[in-house]
């Protein structure tokens, strides 16, 4: 039976139903799942309890996975595949994290609005997120619609970040927290890229607005005017108009595209064990396009 889609906010996002993810998906299946995406930019899929090895296979149908930060720090990981990153306050013992831990901290850092590994070429397109186990209260995950929020920008706004980009640097959110145990070499083995501030989305052929906590700068301006700037859209982008909050139930699988929104997870009590595994594909289309 084909994909069936039901809106879970007026303008993005959908329940997705009518396939079994833990089967391979044929080329058609594929397909319809990327026409969901190009549409709704955030699928939610209930009752998907991939064990690790499923997770990997569904995910790499849809391209090449990302280490994301695991490429700074190699500690020991609790999985059997490196490409699955562990969205948990859990330590590779299986208990959970102290507060000063540097889990929690990255728990932290994802409270905070952003797309995942924008600070990378090839950045990332699809993140793909697993409930395991969740908290009595709290650490809903947010996502906010890119390209609404472009459709609605204010004209001085617009003006302001047509033609500019803003520089990405994948320690710029957690440094600020006080994550700060990286040496020289760690620090500049990610080196900062550049993304315009707006772009066409590849799917869907909107224009969108490409901000996140990952920026730090927007070159050609002061530092100053240039953060206050990023400030300034992040503020416009994640109005509560272009925002759907998920409440995560256990099996739940919810796949976004990080070209085309922002997310940030929400506060938890983390002396509660709280376990999420997340899989993401590296956006190769637009890496080739810019090696053209």
């Amino acid at each position: 039976m084909p994909l069936q889609f039901t809106p879970l906010h007026p303008l993005f996002a959908a329940e997705a139903s009518g396939f079994d993810l833990a089967k391979p998906l044929s080329t058609e299946q594929i397909r319809e799942i990327d026409e969901g995406m190009n549409k709704y930019a955030v699928l939610v899929f209930r009752n998907q309890p991939l064990d690790q090895d499923q997770q990997i296979d569904f995910a790499k149908s849809f391209g090449p996975l990302d280490l994301g930060l695991r490429k700074l720090k190699r500690n020991p990981h609790r999985f059997r595949h490196e490409e699955l990153i562990d969205i948990s306050n859990v330590n590779p013992d299986g208990q959970v994290a102290a507060r000063d831990h540097a889990k929690v901290v990255g728990n932290i850092a994802n409270q905070l609005w952003h797309s995942d590994s924008s600070f990378q070429r090839p950045r990332a397109k699809y993140s793909m997120l697993q409930a395991i186990t969740l908290t009595s209260w709290g650490g809903e995950t947010e996502f906010a619609d890119l390209r609404a929020a472009y459709d609605a920008l204010p004209e001085h706004l617009r003006r302001d970040a047509e033609g500019r980009s803003a520089e990405h640097y994948a320690l710029h959110s957690r440094v600020m927290l006080g994550d700060d145990q990286y040496t020289e070499e760690q620090r500049n083995s990610i080196p900062p890229v550049e993304w315009p501030l707006v772009e066409t989305h590849a799917g869907s052929g909107r224009k969108l607005l490409y901000v996140g906590i990952h920026c730090r700068r927007v070159p050609g301006m002061t530092l100053a005017e240039g953060r206050m700037l990023i400030m300034d859209l992040i503020e416009h982008a994640t109005q509560t108009q272009f925002v759907y909050r998920h409440q995560w139930r256990v099996g739940d699988l919810v796949i976004w595209d990080n070209r085309a929104t922002l997310h940030r997870g929400r506060r938890f009590d983390v002396t509660e064990r709280r376990e999420l595994r997340r899989t993401t594909t590296e956006d190769i289309d637009t890496a080739a396009q810019l090696a053209a």
